[in-house]
């Protein structure tokens, strides 16, 4: 191929994140699936269990799996859910809270980078373009069915 398809560049460029957070996580006794779970737990209120998969685009069985991890490593507790009886809250230890700071700082760490790197302009455009590619998925158009010949 003489031209790099989008989705090799999306793939390529979000593996290459996801091996420099996993190497940054090391250094923290973590993972990057650890450390995205903290950030997706509200730090006050909790988050229900079962709004944590589709919050983090994650299958409930690896979900389960980092959960249960991170309840051995005293990251998180579960709590019953007030609100629903049969539900359970998420909660982030004080340990916890401690780790979801390493986990932010290091994103927010490559926010920074990036953004003395790159233009305001040029991240406006790429935050478009992937706004674009999502809306285009969520709406089914990328695979249409051809029924005019049914």
């Amino acid at each position: 191929m003489k031209e790099i398809t989008i989705d090799y560049a999306l793939r390529a460029t979000w593996q290459a994140v996801a091996r420099m957070y996993n190497e940054e996580a090391k250094q923290f006794d973590s993972t990057m699936a650890v450390g995205f779970t903290l950030l997706s737990i509200d730090p006050k209120t909790g988050t229900p269990s079962t709004a944590l998969g589709p919050k983090m685009g994650m299958e409930a069985t690896s979900l389960s799996r980092i959960l249960k991890s991170m309840e051995a490593k005293g990251l998180i507790e579960r709590r019953p859910n007030p609100a629903d009886g049969r539900g359970v809250l998420i909660h982030l230890t004080n340990f916890g809270l401690e780790k979801r700071k390493d986990s932010k700082d290091v994103v927010m760490r490559f926010n920074e980078v990036v953004k003395k790197e790159v233009s305001p302009e040029k991240l406006h455009h790429f935050f478009e373009v992937t706004e674009a590619i999502n809306k285009l998925i969520t709406d089914k158009r990328i695979y249409l069915k051809d029924t005019s010949n049914q």
